[in-house]
């Protein structure tokens, strides 16, 4: 079953579908239930064919009698538990870029360091096309077969090995969406690429790069820019015990945008 943005899922667990097994311990288990397999587990064994008809939340029970909850996987976790060869953009920040770079339905979108496709499955679900420039090969196929997982191969998705650096093949785009160590090097292209008014978006770990990509927009015909980062912190919340989780999702990567401003003589 395609569980893309236009396909929502519902009704009782279906061979082919991707599943989330919760243990007691609150530890996520991705896989996809299949007629005839066992899942594998320290808890002990639990076959596919008992979860296959089951109403998502149900809890269900392994050889040994442990518990796994069983829901649909949120787009978060198949983020975090996805198959990967570059390091993704944790969710905290997809859905900041979302809103940032303003990305919705039908807005043409070069998306340039396409890693393992996290953020190119966020912006399709939004409703964008997407066009992935990768210059590695292996990551390239990964982000592909990712996406196609999770939305199906007729999304409007194409990932192309290309060096960003070297020019933007597509014209009149809505937005163009850099997570590479370089971004500045990209902006005459976008100039050329984007249409006046998109937004280009740049994610970066080091506040130097961030300097330098500012710097470099002072130059151009980018302007409006901003640049911000999220901090997420849990809490545990237990009868008496409130407090803050030990452990944090700090920093990750600073999200700068900028607006084209239309030709000037």
């Amino acid at each position: 079953m395609v569980t893309g943005p236009s396909k929502v899922p519902r009704g009782a667990l279906s061979a082919g579908e991707r599943v989330l097994l919760v243990d007691q311990k609150h530890r996520g288990y991705l896989t996809t239930l299949t007629s005839g397999h066992i899942f594998h587990t320290h808890a002990g064994m639990l076959a596919h064919d008992d979860v296959i008809g089951m109403a998502e939340g149900s809890q269900v029970l392994t050889s040994t009698g442990r518990r796994f909850l069983v829901v649909r996987p949120t787009l978060a976790d198949v983020v975090l538990k996805m198959p990967r060869g570059a390091q993704v953009i944790y969710p905290k920040d997809l859905g900041a870029i979302l809103l940032a770079a303003d990305v919705g339905p039908g807005m043409r979108v070069l998306e340039a360091g396409v890693g393992s496709g996290a953020l190119s499955m966020a912006m399709l679900r939004a409703g964008a096309e997407v066009v992935g420039y990768e210059m590695r090969a292996d990551f390239a196929r990964r982000a592909r077969a990712n996406v196609v997982e999770w939305v199906g191969d007729d999304a409007p998705y194409d990932v192309v090995e290309r060096d960003v650096y070297e020019g933007i093949e597509e014209s009149d785009l809505d937005r163009v969406v850099l997570d590479l160590p370089e971004p500045w090097r990209v902006l005459p292209h976008a100039e050329q690429a984007l249409r006046p008014g998109g937004i280009l978006l740049a994610y970066l770990p080091t506040i130097n790069q961030v300097s330098a990509l500012r710097a470099a927009m002072t130059r151009s015909r980018f302007a409006m820019a901003e640049t911000s980062e999220l901090l997420r912190r849990t809490w545990h919340v237990e009868e008496r015990s409130v407090r803050p989780d030990h452990r944090m999702v700090a920093h990750t990567g600073f999200l700068t945008t900028a607006r084209l401003l239309a030709p000037t003589g």
